[in-house]
């Protein structure tokens, strides 16, 4: 999570504010009052917006538009048997109008015109870009075999493709720790640091660490210090996990596992591909449940990410 102070933050503070994050990425259809969020998270809800925009760098209010507007891509690209109006409904507008206002003025461009990706052009005139600073161009949330854009050498894009599995994984308990900057090279691997020397000193050697990282957003739609990534190892079920790290399990369920290995800034691009050539022609849709990288070796070591990306899947 970005911060906007200069010193360490608390890690009681930090859980409190993971924990109010979540509550509302998992309210986004029926977003919730300052006041239940502050309830939830053990602040005041006198104090709470304060403590909330100091810690994050950004206000409740533009932190649960950002998400539910993110949401909106996310159901606009990978359920497109669904309508707009559908969508708008789906996310708890009030009405396909007010969505397709509130998407233009966040991203620059209407619904309608993400769909259509040919006659999509990059936008510096939302909010994404005028308070966050980031163009955005729908271009980047397509497959390369729509947009002709040569990220990957094509048959082996499509070998790839063509060998996602879908099984039933097991739970998983892990014990995780969120990076302060988000996707930001320099601070995810000071928190695999701190994750892995924890491991060891709960007796888990790092060699017998299994790593995951949770990717709660996409870097094409969010900025790339408001990214949410979770650095995790898997524990035993029944440890207990103090502050500043995380207890969490990952559900069981049906999963795409996706191998990939290849070029770390190339992995954004792979994310892509599959929501956009492989999801849509699989008879799933993704479940409410972010991406699970499972990392099989040290991109630090090795200089390059051999991983199985794992999406949760429900029926469509």
């Amino acid at each position: 999570m970005m911060s906007g102070l200069s010193k360490p933050i608390n890690a009681e503070y930090s859980r409190r504010i993971n924990r109010a994050m979540q509550y509302i990425v998992d309210h986004l259809d029926n977003p919730p009052s300052l006041d239940d969020v502050a309830r939830f998270s053990y602040f005041s809800p006198f104090h709470f917006h304060r403590i909330f925009h100091a810690i994050v760098g950004e206000t409740v209010n533009d932190f649960m538009m950002r998400k539910r507007m993110e949401l909106a891509v996310c159901r606009l690209l990978s359920q497109r048997e669904k309508s707009i109006t559908e969508v708008a409904n789906i996310g708890g507008f009030s009405s396909s109008a007010n969505f397709s206002k509130a998407f233009k003025l966040y991203f620059g461009i209407t619904p309608s015109q993400l769909r259509s990706p040919s006659s999509s052009k990059s936008s510096k005139i939302g909010k994404l870009y005028s308070k966050y600073g980031k163009a955005f161009n729908p271009q980047d949330l397509y497959s390369q075999f729509v947009t002709n854009e040569q990220i990957f050498d094509s048959e082996k894009l499509e070998e790839l493709l063509m060998n996602v599995r879908i099984e039933k994984l097991e739970a998983k308990s892990i014990a995780l720790l969120t990076a302060p900057n988000g996707y930001e090279l320099e601070g995810i691997f000071s928190t695999w640091d701190k994750l892995i020397a924890w491991g060891q000193s709960i007796g888990i050697e790092e060699s017998e660490q299994e790593w995951f990282a949770i990717c709660h957003d996409n870097p094409m739609v969010t900025p790339t210090e408001q990214c949410r990534y979770d650095a995790a190892i898997m524990v035993d079920e029944a440890m207990k996990v103090a502050a500043p790290y995380t207890k969490q399990v990952i559900p069981e369920g049906q999963y795409a596992v996706a191998y990939y290995k290849g070029d770390g800034d190339k992995v954004s691009n792979f994310y892509m591909e599959l929501y956009s050539a492989w999801l849509p022609t699989s008879g799933f849709e993704p479940d409410d449940y972010p991406p699970i990288a499972h990392y099989l070796n040290d991109v630090r070591a090795d200089g390059h990410v051999e991983m199985e990306l794992n999406i949760k899947l429900k029926a469509l």
